[in-house]
């Protein structure tokens, strides 16, 4: 161990090492592995084995982006100024909302980073190395360059490996290369530097998985520097800080409100003829702060950190407080089939057999229980049939026990149960559609585990491998006799097969070009559609007697092409991934909230087909033959941009689908204006994932990239999750316009009143305060902010999921939203303006009398009573206000609309506590004539009343008038007619193909 260690560079391609030169490199043995010492100096060297992401959680990140925003910035100005003018009370108000504002936020981000940084750590937790020559087990993030790693089935691998020592090794590189079959390992030396990374067959590379067999590799690359590291590496170069439309919109009109905000403080002045005063600065900085909404930062804040845990809840991590907003503008879902609208559960459902026909099998899932029934040559269709008839476990035909044997032996899953062996649970281990075969087997009283223990002898394996898209073993029987058994794709069984069983005869199918082949293969495509139409992956079987020559090597000496010929053919099983209970529920809500769905899988067109029909992504009732809804990777890829634009409808369904078809989709929905989230689990899906407008990785079967390139993490990969995701972010984005439309109300109705009262001049000829800056702070934050809080943390109306998808460039503010802040808040500010003259002018002969802007005095007592009249009115409007905004149209004042208000604590909370609070603000000695500048009510309350009365009548016909004018927000019958559309579409192509 005394060589040096030579640095590695990442583009090192030992996949064209010899394992002497591997050892050499890393001045390691195959054989001793690393000693403790030596692993540890390296452990320093290389550093830890694990993904970095963003290098962490970095606190200082997550604050900057809490007080990175316009609206903090103009907070901060307004804090200045206060603080310049000696007005000590508002600047440190507004300077505690700005603290307040960056906690909250810093802690729900925070929160959820870190629960982003354990899902990554979950992926690998423990190796098995060879260290001081023993196997030892160690946490995964140990392992480093020159470890001796030892992998079995269901292991994920550690880390990059050069292989040493293979045994019918297969693993699954679908999060790497995207291709859905196991790839099957050897040693042989690859020459090609630049070879693909799929046919780099003697390495394995990190948080791949072992299908199935067992290996030993050199350990090569760790952490960023393996394969999904560098991976990781380039995505860490994108900009995760880039704001959303809500953000941009946010920032927007903090600009807006900084600018009319100058605009009003130049207002001011020039009504004093620009001349200088602390009175006159005073009540600029008090106007500047009635049109800035300073608790609208902590309001969105907290409503999004409400959604985040809402989210948390329906097992969805939001990685960042900004993104689940995004979700409301969804109009279209590109979701992948399996694991996410199915249960990844295969399972076999159905065999057919020559003469005998079509078998059903109960039973789900890996729970080897349940019956199988022979149902004769009726097509697959129903569940039940009269004439079928149960086998009874362990007998059957000739033909029907040899093909179980088939299934159950030529097969290299397990199953297994835990804990209790009468009552545990099954678990199982190896590729999910031999766990089917498997799980068959077992129904029908013909497991492997009994037919090995009934003398059935593996002798030899020829595996999977992708090219032939086979399997076959060598076994002897009880009855010393030597059997081979085949399974795999039809289209490759098939030329294998020289006869076919027809209950106990086999019948030769004559030559390869011979009429009788040609029936014999049109009836298996027959059959094997009648499946696929079903939704079914479809495996053929195969067998033969095999004759060993005197003295043959039965282990090493046999030629894979010989022994794989002459088969006969024995039946076709139909194994199902049933969809998720939950998926056609969540996909016919879509369609009523106007969002289209789209199914990209690798799955066979009929099979797909077949499951988007099960789960309403397309009619049941439409023809699949030439339907422009239903595309394979290949018909797509094929078209250029002009020709997808010019479709008139984009594929429902694409098949046989790869990562740059996912975003090839993307862009054609963004050519159209269309907002799309698309799921993914690979490494491959990264692209994609990042394309879309909010992309929603897999957090159980997800790799640690695709989690951290995604937007959403959904812990039970459930497209039912995705929908109450989309419905959330529309909740969410629908109080976010109530609030603000609240809190801007409010802001419009203060510059009404303190505008206006410009004109009042006092003796001294100096403008009289509507409002004072105390009060004004007050009803921002205490009197408004509770309110709008309240409003973020409203239910979803009735109508949540069937109004349509808001246009991306809508935005917060749409036209009705704007029109409702400015009418609103117009009516409020006159009628506390008008309040303030009544109290002025009709029971204190105009007396406005001197410097009543800075302290009281009997002079005053008329102003103070008016500015305490204005007040209370504005401070009732306002919270009778919020529950005006619960809806846009629907009658705030009803008894149906106040009988829900009690499911929202917090808003009714909050308007009780804001009444209540205007009553020590008027009455206690001292606060009331010292720091809010007025007086207490008596004869005035009347008037606060009436105004209350008139705002209501008013608001309620308002609401009227848009109802009866304004184009209505639900959609109707929208999953009707979405489903007609699409009838329409493929319709409509068909004929013209037929034509």
């Amino acid at each position: 161990m005394g060589k040096q260690v030579v640095d590695l560079e990442p583009e090192t391609p030992f996949h064209t090492f010899s394992v002497a030169q591997t050892e050499e490199h890393y001045a390691t043995s195959s054989i001793q592995g690393l000693s403790s010492a030596e692993a540890a100096l390296r452990l320093k060297q290389y550093g830890s084995n694990e993904l970095q992401g963003d290098g962490g959680v970095k606190w200082y990140k997550v604050l900057w982006r809490q007080v990175a925003n316009a609206l903090v910035v103009i907070l901060l100005i307004a804090t200045a100024l206060a603080f310049a003018t000696k007005d000590f009370a508002e600047g440190g108000v507004i300077l505690f909302i700005i603290v307040m504002n960056a906690a909250i936020g810093f802690w729900q981000e925070f929160n959820a980073e870190q629960t982003m940084e354990a899902l990554r750590n979950m992926s690998s937790p423990t190796a098995q190395v060879i260290r001081d020559e023993a196997r030892v087990t160690i946490p995964n993030n140990q392992a480093v360059p020159g470890d001796v790693m030892i992998f079995e089935d269901g292991d994920v691998v550690g880390a990059d490996c050069r292989l040493f020592e293979v045994f019918n090794l297969e693993t699954d590189e679908a999060l790497l290369t995207g291709e859905s079959l196991p790839v099957q390992k050897n040693l042989e030396h690859i020459e090609k530097a630049d070879e693909a990374l799929g046919d780099r067959l003697n390495m394995v590379f990190a948080s791949t998985t072992v299908v199935k067999g067992r290996a030993k590799g050199i350990v090569t690359n760790t952490g960023m520097k393996t394969q999904i590291g560098k991976i990781a590496t380039t995505l860490m170069n994108v900009d995760a800080n880039e704001q959303t439309p809500l953000q941009k919109r946010l920032n927007r009109m903090a600009y807006f409100v900084f600018l009319a905000a100058l605009i009003l403080v130049l207002i001011v002045f020039a009504v004093h003829g620009f001349k200088y005063s602390n009175e006159t600065a005073i009540y600029a900085i008090s106007v500047a702060i009635a049109i800035i909404p300073e608790g609208l930062v902590a309001v969105v804040t907290l409503t999004m950190a409400f959604g985040v845990s809402r989210m948390a809840e329906v097992k969805a991590i939001v990685r960042r407080l900004s993104s689940l907003e995004s979700l409301g503008a969804v109009t279209n879902i590109c979701s992948d089939k399996t694991g996410t609208l199915t249960q990844s559960k295969m399972v076999a459902v159905r065999m057919w057999f020559p003469k005998d026909g079509f078998y059903r099998i109960s039973g789900t899932g890996f729970v080897p229980e349940g019956d199988i029934f022979c149902q004769g040559e009726t097509a697959p269709n129903g569940e039940f049939l009269a004439q079928e008839e149960q086998v009874p476990i362990g007998s059957g035909t000739n033909h029907y026990l040899r093909t179980i044997q088939a299934a159950s032996l030529c097969n290299m899953s397990e199953l297994r149960r835990t804990q209790n062996p009468d009552h545990g649970e099954w678990t199982a281990i190896g590729d999910p559609t031999e766990i089917a075969l498997q799980v068959l087997a077992y129904k029908a009283g013909l497991s492997k585990p009994a037919l090995v223990e009934s003398g059935f002898d593996l002798i030899a394996e020829f595996p999977f491998d992708s090219s032939v898209k086979r399997m076959s073993v060598l076994y002897k029987s009880p009855a010393s006799e030597h059997l081979i058994f085949m399974k795999g794709a039809t289209e490759r069984v098939l030329p294998c097969c020289t006869y076919w069983r027809s209950g106990d005869d086999e019948l030769s199918l004559g030559g390869e070009k011979g009429s009788g082949r040609a029936e014999f293969e049109a009836m298996i495509t027959e059959k094997m559609n009648a499946l696929a139409e079903r939704g079914l992956r479809v495996l053929t079987l195969a067998y033969r007697k095999f004759h060993a020559k005197p003295g043959m090597d039965l282990v090493h000496g046999l030629n894979r092409d010989e022994v794989e010929s002459e088969m006969v053919f024995l039946g076709l099983v139909g194994i199902y991934d049933p969809p998720r209970a939950e998926s056609r529920p969540a996909v016919l809500k879509c369609y009523e909230a106007g969002i289209r769905v789209h199914m990209l899988t690798g799955d066979h067109p009929s099979t797909a087909a077949a499951i988007a029909k099960e789960v309403a992504i397309i009619p049941e009732d439409v023809n699949v033959v030439n339907n422009p809804l239903i595309m394979t990777a290949g018909q797509f890829d094929a078209m250029s941009e002009e020709e997808i634009d010019a479709l008139a409808e984009l594929p429902r369904v694409v098949a046989r689908c790869s990562p740059n078809t996912k975003v090839k989709m993307i862009a054609a929905l963004h050519r159209r204006d269309l907002f799309a989230t698309m799921t993914g689990d690979g490494v491959n899906d990264s692209p994609s994932l990042k394309a879309a407008n909010v992309g929603i990785a897999m957090g159980q079967s997800g790799s640690d990239v695709a989690k951290q390139a995604a937007d959403i993490v959904l812990t039970d990969d459930n497209f039912a999750t995705i929908v109450q995701a989309v419905a959330e972010g529309r909740r969410m984005f629908a109080n976010i316009q109530k609030f603000v439309q609240h809190l801007m109300s409010a802001n419009v109705a203060e510059i009404v009143v303190l505008i206006i009262g410009l004109a009042f001049k006092d003796s001294d000829g100096n403008a009289v305060f509507p409002m004072s800056a105390v009060e004004i702070l007050f009803l921002n934050m205490i009197t408004s902010s509770p309110p709008a809080m309240g409003l973020g943390l409203e239910p979803p109306s009735d109508s949540n999921m069937r109004e349509p998808p808001r246009s991306a460039k809508q935005g917060l503010f749409s036209f009705e939203v704007i029109m409702d802040t400015f009418i609103y808040g117009l009516a409020m500010g006159a009628l506390s303006f008008a309040n303030f003259c009544i109290v002025i002018f009709g029971f204190n002969h105009g007396n406005l009398g001197s410097e009543c802007n800075a302290h009281y005095s009997e002079a005053c007592e008329g102003v103070f009573k008016a500015r305490a009249t204005a007040y209370a009115c504005l401070t009732l409007l306002i919270l009778a206000h919020a529950i005006n905004c619960r809806s846009l149209r629907e009658p705030g004042w009803s008894r149906a609309n106040l009988s829900t208000l009690r499911q929202n604590r917090m808003l009714w909370l909050s308007i009780i506590v804001g009444v209540l609070l205007v009553f020590p603000m008027l009455y206690i000695p001292g606060l009331n004539r010292n720091v809010f500048k007025h007086s207490g009510l008596t004869y005035e309350w009347g008037f606060v009343v009436a105004a209350v009365f008139i705002f209501i009548a008013f608001a309620e016909i308002y609401k009227m008038i848009k109802r009866n004018v304004m184009k209505p927000l639900c959609l109707e019958n929208s999953s009707e007619l979405e489903m007609q559309r699409m009838r329409t579409c493929g319709d409509s192509v068909y004929d013209e193909v037929k034509e």
